[in-house]
Parts: structure tokens; sequence; C-alpha cells
């Protein structure tokens, strides 16, 4: 029986991959887009997609998500869309305010009066490991975890995830909740750390590195992140949360070190060309020392499970981003 989902941000990284994952597997659903199309969307990435109808407009316009609720019978919602940059979040954090828990109340509530207590139709919210804040050590995250946001872009997303939550308690919305680590992969917009160290190692160019470089990160490849938002939508139980990682921790210098070899390997450079670009450069405010997520949840209960091993990973990335660039 075929459906119709709708993909709040399916212009941007993690949402243009779940839009090709959902229709390859999913061939009778049509996918409606809506996207604002900010810096950070690209809308090739989908283009040229049958039964994918890409909407240009604003999350926060509670009409419009209703209207394209309403129109299209639509029974699956996957909201992606957000302002995720923390250094952007720290210098300008009014659209990360605006977006993320505006933009998330005026989608919550469009669906609450679409779907007028249908029990049958699910809002899947997105979300980010970053809202616990900093791990000392050792510990990972896991779902029973305290709130501690760091910067402006977790707080937003902290708040994001509250109203979800307070949404399926006060009026019964069919919700569930995914909080992710670092993603990596094909079509990620290059201000973020693997595409910036890879495209700028092509070019020769320094590689920015924060502090000391010893921050560590659970690294998830996007198309296993994809296959989680996934399974959850379709068989999470409702009000739930799920942490989503790759079990893959790595301080950014050893992640950084990793892709100069592989971009050299790639390139046909000589060993350590690319180590020689690494520039340590001022610790951004607030820069949280440690994430690592505990994913037994989301394993055990839902049967999913990471499939793409980092050094795969990291490898189609680097060769993905290197053939792009030299189209």
């Amino acid at each position: 029986m075929s459906e119709t989902i709708l993909i709040t941000g399916g212009a941007g990284f993690i949402g243009s991959n779940l839009v090709h994952r959902w229709h390859r597997n999913h061939p009778s659903d049509r996918i409606v887009v809506l996207d604002k199309l900010t810096y950070a969307a690209d809308p090739k990435q989908i283009e040229g997609l049958e039964r994918v109808e890409l909407v240009a407009g604003d999350i926060q316009n509670l009409e419009l998500v209703r209207h394209l609720i309403e129109k299209n019978q639509v029974t699956k919602v996957f909201h992606l869309a957000a302002e995720s940059h923390v250094d952007r979040s720290i210098t300008g954090p009014a659209a990360f305010i605006q977006t993320n828990v505006v933009g998330t109340f005026s989608m919550l509530e469009a669906a609450r009066q679409a779907w007028s207590g249908q029990q049958d139709c699910r809002f899947l919210h997105i979300s980010t490991d970053e809202v616990y804040g900093s791990l000392g050590d050792s510990g990972k995250f896991h779902e029973e975890m305290a709130y501690a946001p760091n910067s402006p872009y977790s707080a937003s997303k902290a708040g994001s995830d509250h109203l979800v939550r307070a949404y399926h308690h006060t009026y019964g919305l069919n919700v569930v909740t995914t909080n992710c680590s670092n993603n990596y992969g094909p079509r990620q917009h290059p201000e973020k750390l693997i595409p910036l160290a890879i495209t700028r190692m092509a070019k020769g160019e320094p590689i920015p590195i924060y502090g000391d470089g010893l921050n560590v990160r659970d690294w998830l490849y996007v198309e296993d992140h994809c296959a989680a938002l996934e399974t959850a939508m379709l068989k999470g139980t409702a009000g739930e949360t799920y942490c989503v990682g790759g079990d893959n921790e790595q301080t950014n210098l050893m992640l950084v070190n990793i892709l100069c070899d592989l971009v050299d390997k790639h390139l046909g450079r000589p060993e350590g060309s690319g180590r020689k670009l690494k520039t340590f450069v001022q610790d951004r405010a607030g820069h949280d020392r440690r994430y690592a997520i505990d994913a037994s949840k989301i394993q055990r209960d839902l049967e999913w499970r990471v499939e793409t091993s980092f050094a795969t990973g990291l490898q189609q990335t680097v060769a993905w981003y290197l053939n792009r660039s030299a189209r």
C-alpha cells in the first residue's frame, strides 16, 4: 500500500541520503521534501527522482506545513530540518532558536492539527547527542541521561526534543525521537570537519584543527544512520527515544591523519604530504571534549546494526568528494 511521507530538510546532508534510501526501499511511496534551501542545502542531490516533490519553504510556516500534510495525506514525517553548525550558533544564535525551536513547534502543531489524533500517523524527530553535553574519559551517552547542552546549537536541539516529548504526553501525538552521533559520508556541506579536511587537502590548503586536536567524537556513516531512521519510523515505540551511534571513537587529530593518508593514496601523492597541511587554531568557545553513544537500546529493541566499517566508510567518503571535485 503506497503512502506519502514528508521529509523536512530533505535537500540537506542526512535528508538527501534519507530521500534516496526511502525512494529505493519503498518504490510505491511518494516523498514530499520541504526545505528552506539555505546555504547547506543542494536541491541537485535529489533532482530527477520520480515520485519526489521538492517544496521550497520554511518549517516555521505552520499553515504551509499543515497544508502539505493535509493535501498530500501525509502519514509519516521525518523532521530533519535544522540549523546545525556549532560555530555559527556561537556567532549568531538567533537563527538556531527560530529554526530549531520555533520551527519544530510549528511542525508538531501542524501534524497535531492535520492528523487529529490518528495513531497510524507518525512524527520522527531527528536530534543530536550534543544535547547531553560533554563526557569524561569514560562512559557513553544513553537515553536516560539528563540533558546538559553547552552551545546555543545543542540548547536549541534540547528545546526541540522537549517539545516533541511534550506533544506526545500532552496530546497523544505519535512521536519517536532519535539522538545521533556525528555523521559523515557523501553530500555533506564542506563546512563540517571531514569534507572540509578532504577538500582542503586536495587543494594543498591548511587544514584547521581546534585546540590540541584531542576532542573525541563517535562517527556514524550516514547510510547506517538513515537505516536507523527507517527502522525507528517503522518499528519504534511511540514516545520512545533511541540513541544512534557508530561505535567509532576518534580524536579529531587521529581522524585528520587518517584522512590525510587516504587522500595522499587516492591522489598518488608521496606518503605524509597531507599531514604537513595540519594547522592548529584557537579552540572554539564551549568545545565539548568527548561524545560517545551507547546504541544498545536500538540494537536490542529494533534490531538495528551498523553495517559500514569505519575504514570502508572513510574510503567511500574520500572517493566521493575527490571524484566530485575532479568533475
